[in-house]
């Protein structure tokens, strides 16, 4: 089969967050519209599991056990070409300056609701295509 025979496969998000609730909340969600969803609780693990498999996006929450998604997204920019959405509780410009320059595409606070969640990453992943 060549390639424009190809069926595409469903865009794989990464979703970084320690709230396994909110994870789980999330997931289901956007399982809804047709996206492959992994979830990873842990910023040590994150690391590896998103330069190995390399979703089409990351939903990288800020505050996480082990390492924080700053340095998260610090470690894995060079490394990995996909989008970056940093999600977080903190809503100090600061930290979402801190954010983008660290290589962050797009920053939104929590609770941030599920549609404007899904408008945030389909924009991302159009940017992306």
């Amino acid at each position: 089969m060549n390639k424009k025979q190809q069926v595409p496969s469903r865009t794989h998000l990464m979703l970084v967050e320690d709230d396994y609730e909110l994870a789980s909340l999330i997931r289901d969600f956007l399982l809804k519209y047709e996206f492959n969803v992994s979830i990873v609780s842990d910023g040590i693990e994150a690391v590896p599991r998103i330069i190995d498999e390399q979703p089409d996006l990351v939903i990288l929450d800020i505050m996480l056990p082990g390492q924080t998604g700053m340095e998260v997204c610090r470690q894995v920019r060079s490394h990995y070409n996909g989008m970056i959405l940093m999600q977080t509780a903190l809503d100090d410009d600061i930290d979402q300056m801190m954010g983008l320059e660290l290589g962050a595409d797009d920053y939104v606070v929590k609770q941030v609701q599920p549609r404007l969640l899904l408008s945030r990453i389909r924009a991302l992943l159009r940017r992306n295509d």
